[in-house]
């Protein structure tokens, strides 16, 4: 994923989550807001999911996903904020839940 993909600031973050355009999945929520240039995304890991490793594990597995996934993505902001129900799951599940997720 290009650093231009990357939402970084909290205003942001907080952006996407006071519109409440939520979508929600198994593994996985999703908030969208519009941007300005280009699509972008935010992961979002509670430190209640697990310690650091776990966590970054997570949060490189949706990377990868978004960057494999052949989608076409409007010019939106998405916040992808994982559930407890991730920890621990395979990864061809999660890619299947978040690819499920986008297309909606």
């Amino acid at each position: 994923m290009k650093k231009i993909n990357i939402v970084k600031e909290k205003k942001d973050f907080d952006r996407a989550f006071k519109l409440n355009n939520q979508k929600k999945s198994k593994y996985a929520f999703l908030y969208t807001c519009n941007s300005k240039n280009n699509y972008r995304f935010g992961i979002c890991v509670s430190k209640k999911l697990g310690n650091a490793v776990t966590r970054n594990k997570l949060k490189r597995q949706i990377k990868d996903i978004i960057d494999k996934s052949k989608l076409h993505f409007e010019n939106k902001d998405y916040i992808i904020v994982l559930k407890k129900s991730a920890v621990g799951t395979e990864y061809l599940k999660l890619k299947e839940d978040i690819l499920n997720l986008l297309e909606k």
